[in-house]
């Protein structure tokens, strides 16, 4: 029998194997782990909130057009945090990919939270949230200019 705690690695393992795809211009992995529930969100570091899995997933497509000749860099684990039906899990993703209309690949560090619910006997992402702030800024860093 495979334990939540299973599950729930595995769930993250798609996570990365999703994030791989991504970075190559592929959103279906991360479409195929969210949740079909209406109420997930997502933040990512080219713009504001989505809501909705409409415009989650149409989120991650603008994204993901964004990336080119990706390759995972490595993962790491910051924390985990897992009840019977939430799991919060705390990672920095590193990789390397043309951004934009860049010519060369360029490293790329995120700091991402990720959420996920236990739906129908697996576990699915309802929040994702990522942005390039993975060292110390300065104070003024968060006034809006």
């Amino acid at each position: 029998m495979v334990s939540q705690a299973d599950e729930l690695e595995r769930a993250v393992e798609q996570s990365h194997e999703a994030l791989a795809a991504i970075i190559r211009g592929d959103v279906s992995g991360y479409a195929q782990l969210y949740s079909l529930r209406d109420d997930v969100t997502i933040g990512n570091p080219f713009g504001p909130f989505a809501r909705g899995r409409d415009n989650v997933i149409a989120t991650g497509e603008a994204a993901a057009a964004r990336y080119h000749d990706g390759e995972i860099v490595g993962f790491e684990t910051v924390a985990s945090h897992v009840s019977d039906d939430l799991a919060c899990v705390v990672e920095v993703e590193r990789f390397r990919a043309r951004v934009g209309d860049m010519d060369a690949s360029a490293p790329v560090a995120l700091r991402v939270t990720s959420l996920f619910r236990r739906e129908d006997g697996g576990w699915r992402l309802v929040h994702r949230h990522a942005d390039p702030i993975t060292k110390p800024q300065p104070a003024d860093s968060v006034i809006q200019r």
